[in-house]
């Protein structure tokens, strides 16, 4: 309940309600209401949109640099005063989308944890088939660079999104 606090079926009922067709949902650094989402989607005719707000590692999700002040969902700060994860939403358009959605939140748990759950470039690039990326988070790399003005950094941000999906 970081971002949204509406009940899976009240969600599917406002999306019938308004013909809507298809729903989405994306847990922040996990996929726990997926299942519910889905047939709750399933038994109202809704196609189910399935994704996850994952945590991306400023560099390598094996990092464990010393930080500053609260970890929260903004990410919080190092000590050098970067970010210490950004925010990237992925949604499966298949299958094979759905199945690399869960490994990726299954190696930011295994793999990545500090803090919360965290991926890299590394594991994107290796599970990207089926999936879709999108930057319109405020907490994502491409926004943070450009709410920074550092226009160099969120063009090589959106151009390495951009390579691996």
């Amino acid at each position: 309940m970081l971002d949204g606090a509406a009940r899976v079926g009240d969600l599917v009922d406002a999306a019938v309600a308004d013909g809507q067709t298809a729903l989405g949902i994306t847990d922040h650094g996990n996929m726990y209401g997926i299942l519910d989402f889905y047939r709750a989607c399933r038994d109202r005719g809704v196609k189910p949109i399935l994704g996850t707000e994952a945590y991306m590692a400023h560099d390598t999700r094996f990092e464990r640099p010393s930080r500053r002040g609260r970890v929260d969902d903004s990410g919080g700060e190092t000590d050098g005063g970067r970010k210490l994860m950004y925010h990237l939403t992925l949604l499966a358009e298949n299958g094979t989308g759905y199945r690399n959605l869960i490994q990726v939140a299954s190696r930011a748990f295994l793999e990545g944890y500090y803090y919360k759950p965290r991926v890299d470039w590394d594991v994107l690039s290796e599970h990207a088939e089926g999936l879709i990326a999108t930057t319109g988070c405020l907490g994502g790399h491409v926004l943070q660079a450009l709410m920074r003005d550092d226009y160099d950094d969120a063009r090589l941000k959106a151009a390495r999104l951009q390579e691996i999906f």
